[in-house]
């Protein structure tokens, strides 16, 4: 199992992290350009002096000779904290100074008219060396050399990396900072959390949003949604419970009234009559508790979990009419199958086979009950838009009634005989699933017609 993320160490990180490296590449590029610019300085003063030296340079017949007073040679050399020398050379002959150090280059930057600054080493100390060429008019040239060591630069160096602490320091006070504006900023989030967990605990009521941050309203939005939801559900259990223990508690008591006159029956042939009303009572427990299960089955919550697949209503519709043939020829109706398209026409859904085999049971069942001996069942498809229907000769639904016989356990006003008043509803609650219309209206020579017209469904390919 991954470890579960801290969003306050997110946060932390990808708000402190281009801050950091903006810091240290700003601080860096400082450093570097501060450093830059101190160079430059120190070898501006450097070959200065050196300029100054080439300028007392004389050539006599091709010669240089450099000639100095005690006092220009002092005042040259002359520095409290570094070490100055010079030297004057000619065709690699020193003429002049007081040692010889390495002319390798290292570190070397050239200046105007052949000058040129360098890193060398004397009496193994290094240094920094200036050369300037002093010419003659006649064509000789001299090389001048004055050399520093490097202390005052060592120094200056040491200073820039000091000025950069401060930054360091800026950079953990920044992540101090930081971490404790996010503290301050997600305790709220805190706080809300053990208030609506305390409310969700005594009610399922939606929970104040007013008061919320606008980032968080979309959660607060959804978790109330998912409140409402859940009280739906909630609501709706409980009024299938009670329902149910409502519509099974006549049957229940009947099979213990018969039981009661079965054990009181004076010979087997009254105590037979007893048991086949209890068979017939039975029966009728049984489709009620069928129908309830199958309700149960239709909450819109468990809509994603189905398995959908082509279905063909016309093949549909065969099957339904194949399994309550024999209810059918019991009471001597005609039960018929009308396809007004050619015969290898297919109308297919998006749907749940077994839920619309269901419905289409129901829709049978109705109207074989309440059709009269020798009457007409119709089951009919259409293709525009996909639909399939279920007609009887019966007596039909009165006007005021047919919105109404659609909700649970209700029946038509003037209904007879045996019957739950589920059958409809659900057929409503699976048309709905399928995203269909559950419509009923009567037929023109007398009768009753549920139909499911599947207008905003997606014809399957």
């Amino acid at each position: 199992m991954a470890p579960r993320r801290w969003l306050q160490r997110e946060l932390q990180v990808r708000l402190l992290l281009p801050v950091l490296g903006l810091v240290v590449v700003t601080a860096i590029l400082s450093a570097f350009g501060a450093q830059r610019l101190v160079e430059r300085a120190f070898d501006h003063w450097l070959m200065d002096a050196a300029q100054s030296l080439a300028r007392q340079v004389q050539f006599d017949a091709g010669r240089a000779s450099v000639s100095l007073s005690e006092q220009s040679i002092a005042l040259l050399t002359f520095d409290e904290i570094d070490s100055t020398r010079f030297e004057l050379e000619q065709d690699g002959h020193r003429l002049a100074g007081a040692s010889t150090f390495d002319t390798r280059g290292e570190g070397e930057r050239h200046f105007a008219s052949g000058a040129r600054a360098f890193d060398a080493r004397l009496e193994g100390r290094p240094v920094r060396v200036a050369e300037v060429l002093a010419r003659d008019p006649k064509g000789a040239t001299a090389s001048v050399r004055v050399s520093e060591t490097m202390e005052k630069r060592n120094r200056a160096r040491r200073d820039l990396l000091f000025a950069l602490a401060p930054v360091a320091v800026l950079v953990v006070a920044a992540t101090v900072m930081l971490g404790m504006l996010l503290r301050r900023t997600i305790a709220p989030l805190q706080d809300i959390a053990n208030r609506w967990n305390a409310r969700s605990h005594a009610s399922l009521e939606e929970i104040p949003a007013h008061d919320v941050p606008r980032e968080l309203l979309p959660f607060a939005l959804a978790l109330n949604d998912l409140l409402a939801r859940v009280r739906q559900m909630l609501e709706r259990e409980r009024s299938f419970a009670a329902t149910a223990a409502h519509q099974l508690r006549t049957p229940l008591a009947g099979l213990q009234l018969g039981l009661a006159r079965a054990a009181r029956a004076p010979d087997l042939a009254a105590t037979r009559e007893v048991i086949a009303d209890l068979g017939a009572s039975t029966q009728r427990m049984a489709r009620l508790v069928n129908q309830l299960l199958a309700l149960s089955r239709l909450d819109p919550e468990i809509k994603s979990d189905l398995h959908w697949s082509s279905v063909d209503l016309v093949s549909l519709a065969q099957d339904a009419g194949q399994a309550y043939l024999d209810a059918a020829q019991a009471k001597h109706i005609e039960l018929r199958l009308q396809v007004d398209l050619p015969a290898d026409t297919r109308i297919t859904i998006r749907g749940q086979p077994d839920l619309l085999l269901e419905a289409i049971g129901n829709l049978l069942d109705n109207a074989i009950q309440y059709t009269p001996v020798g009457g007409t069942v119709t089951i009919t498809v259409d293709q525009d838009p996909p639909s399939i229907a279920v007609s009887d000769t019966g007596p039909g639904v009165p006007a005021e009634d047919q919105q109404r016989v659609f909700e649970r356990f209700q029946r038509g006003s003037d209904a007879k005989g045996e019957g739950s008043g589920l059958g409809l509803a659900i057929v409503r609650e699976i048309a709905a699933l399928h995203g269909a219309r559950s419509l009923l209206y009567p037929e023109a020579g007398g009768g009753s017609c549920v139909q499911l017209r599947f207008e905003t469904h997606e014809a399957a390919a």
